[in-house]
């Protein structure tokens, strides 16, 4: 079932940071799936209807359910929530609601007399386009829609959530919301909710199964007889049955709003096991498979020239090389002229050290955490389990980063281990932390729940300097007592100076163009991630990303080895740093696309919420450029130190 593989990566704040994980907390967090295991309900049952957040995509900020004054049970109970749910921006309550199996009388919630603080509160959650989140039985709440496909066949969709509202006259009201009694400009809320819930029964199990749960919201300005009171089911209401025909509620001002519900309950064919299929629904999967062979043309090209340049080119060059006498050998030119300086350490040696650790940290928790999502070790049910892991993983390739950045800089002949060892462990986790904390801030001055809690930060505080740094410690320390392999070649003492280099082959220019064919393998996939994560919707199709990555991946290898050829041909021995670079610079072709995104996809015109994307777009970028910059560079460090090997220098 479409279930295993999936995990919702919409939400706000912190979890845009991370789309990433590792495999070696799976055991611990991702076998036990709240919500895997089936619940029956017997007629009678009470269904318990818990309530999430509101979100819209128009502001990015998340709040509280009963941040507007809506109808509350007599206690309001926290549901448990794991650190992703935290981050996730997820505020998950008890309501009012009382519904039973099989129960489908007509109820009315609670009588609300607004002020005109909170008919303002409603009014401009209305207007931002905000949607109510509830759950039942760990099924989110989703409103169906219709969708017409290339085809001409209709498919049935979910959107996640409901309305919160509608503004009279707008355009952008669905049909569903269209009300003659609407007058324009004039916001209405949502005050009557009809839950649909879908059961399956089988003589396999007792009870009745629920597989579904669809929310058709409806503006009702409720009329009843007789004097207010405050015993709700007194009231004769001379609205009901209620229907899109009726006036709708107004909340442009203060005044008497009545919430109600009523339950339809429908009998499904849909088993158990397949009852996300329709959440998780992305469309026509045609245009990923378009991606994926977008990107294996790519490498395709890449694997041909990189095979031309290793099967014919580089042995030409070695048979030469190897073959000829030393004064034929002044009068050429040619990669091997500067076997004396290739290995030479580049300037800040210390950085490129923790950029690559921290690259090798990072690409570990990507490959990882999409293997895991692929292979059904996490699950949309176990709300914020991909974060959750995510979080402690990066955590746990502490060890890996302190390895390969302590090992790098004793190749490069530093001798500063300690603070190469806490330049890892702090700098970029350092920028990312500082920038979070910062649009925390502003997120906080919102009032919106996607604002991490003080605890929450004392929390991964605690994790990063109480496990992530001792553990990049500990891999520093194998890192440094690793012994290192005798150099091919050997490093001459002065320099050698490197010609002048044509327009075509300047640094800037190579790493500028170094970027455009790893970012071309992966923009069409990107834009569905970026979908999921700004416009809210499930993303499941983690096969797909899995390609794609491991096609990222050979993309980066081979067009940086292609690069680092030519720039040694042209005896330009700096490739340490360009190599890294070349690759790296997609993380800025990702960038300059989230601009793009931002104007065409999105709708944010506050200040806030622009700032909190473009914040959370340089860090996914400033992600994007390591892992790729690692990949890249490791690569080319491989190709040079076989071809240096392979050729006989006296």
């Amino acid at each position: 079932a479409n279930l295993q593989a999936a995990v919702s990566l919409g939400g706000s704040a912190m979890r845009r940071v991370a789309l990433l994980a590792v495999l070696c907390a799976a055991p611990a967090l991702g076998f036990y799936l709240p919500g895997v295991a089936p619940k029956e309900f017997d007629d009678g049952d009470r269904v318990e209807v818990k309530v999430n957040k509101l979100t819209s995509t128009r502001t990015q900020l998340p709040y509280d359910y009963y941040s507007l004054p809506f109808c509350r049970p007599t206690d309001v109970i926290n549901a448990a929530e794991n650190l992703g749910e935290v981050l996730h921006g997820s505020v998950i309550k008890n309501s009012a609601y009382d519904i039973r199996m099989s129960e489908s009388q007509f109820k009315i919630l609670c009588r609300k007399v607004l002020t005109e603080e909170e008919a303002k509160a409603f009014s401009d959650k209305i207007k931002d386009e905000y949607r109510v989140h509830m759950i039942m039985d760990n099924l989110p709440a989703a409103t169906k829609m219709y969708r017409e496909m290339a085809d001409g066949k209709v498919v049935t969709m979910y959107d996640r959530g409901y309305a919160l509202g509608f503004v009279g006259g707008s355009d952008r009201a669905s049909a569903a919301v269209v009300n003659a009694h609407a007058k324009p400009g004039v916001p209405y809320v949502h005050n009557h909710l009809r839950f649909v819930v879908k059961f399956h029964k089988e003589e396999s199990f007792a009870g009745a199964r629920i597989v579904g749960f669809e929310v058709e919201p409806l503006s009702v300005a409720h009329k009843y007889k007789g004097e207010p009171s405050a015993d709700v089911a007194s009231l004769s209401l001379t609205t009901v049955p209620v229907g899109p025909d009726l006036p709708p509620q107004p909340v442009d001002k203060a005044g008497e709003v009545l919430f109600t519900y009523d339950v339809k309950w429908e009998h499904s064919e849909i088993r158990w096991a397949s009852r996300w299929d329709l959440y998780l629904y992305m469309g026509d999967d045609q245009v990923h498979w378009f991606s994926i062979i977008n990107s294996l043309a790519i490498v395709l090209l890449l694997t041909g020239i990189v095979a031309m340049i290793m099967m014919r080119t580089l042995r030409r060059d070695l048979n030469r090389y190897n073959e000829a006498d030393k004064e034929d050998l002044a009068e050429e030119s040619g990669w091997k002229l500067v076997h004396g300086d290739v290995f030479r350490p580049p300037p800040v040696p210390l950085l490129l050290a923790c950029s690559a650790g921290t690259g090798v940290q990072l690409f570990l928790m990507a490959f990882i955490s999409i293997l895991c999502a692929m292979l059904g070790f996490l699950s949309p049910a176990n709300r914020g389990g991909l974060l959750t892991v995510t979080v402690l993983l990066y955590v746990l390739m502490g060890i890996p980063a302190g390895y390969h950045s302590a090992y790098l800089y004793k190749c490069l002949k530093g001798a500063e281990w300690q603070k190469c060892t806490l330049m890892t462990a702090l700098f970029y986790p350092g920028v990312v932390f500082s920038a979070i904390f910062l649009l925390n801030f502003f997120i906080w001055s919102k009032g919106s729940s996607a604002a991490l809690p003080f605890g929450t930060m004392l929390a991964l505080l605690a994790m990063w300097f109480g496990i992530s740094v001792p553990l990049v410690f500990l891999g520093a320390f194998f890192g440094y007592k690793a012994k290192l392999p005798d150099a091919p070649v050997r490093t001459n003492e002065i320099p050698r100076q490197i010609p002048e280099q044509a327009w075509y082959m300047g640094g800037a220019f190579n790493i500028l163009m170094g970027g455009i064919l790893p970012f071309g393998a992966i923009f069409i996939e990107l834009f569905f991630i970026m979908t999921s994560i700004w416009l809210q919707r499930f993303y499941y199709v983690f096969g797909f990303l899995m390609l794609v990555l491991l096609i990222l991946v050979i993309t980066c290898s081979e067009i940086s080895i292609v690069l680092c050829y030519f720039q040694l041909c042209n005896e330009d021995y700096h490739w340490w740093w360009r190599s890294f670079l070349t690759s790296g610079s997609s993380g800025l072709y990702l960038f300059a696309y989230s601009i793009m995104y931002f104007y065409t996809q999105l709708e944010i015109t506050n200040p806030i919420p622009t700032m909190i994307y473009f914040g959370y777009m340089a860090v996914g970028a400033l992600v994007f450029f390591l892992i790729t910059g690692t990949v890249g560079f490791y690569s080319s460090w491989q190709f040079v130190w076989t071809i240096y090997s392979a050729v006989k220098v006296d």
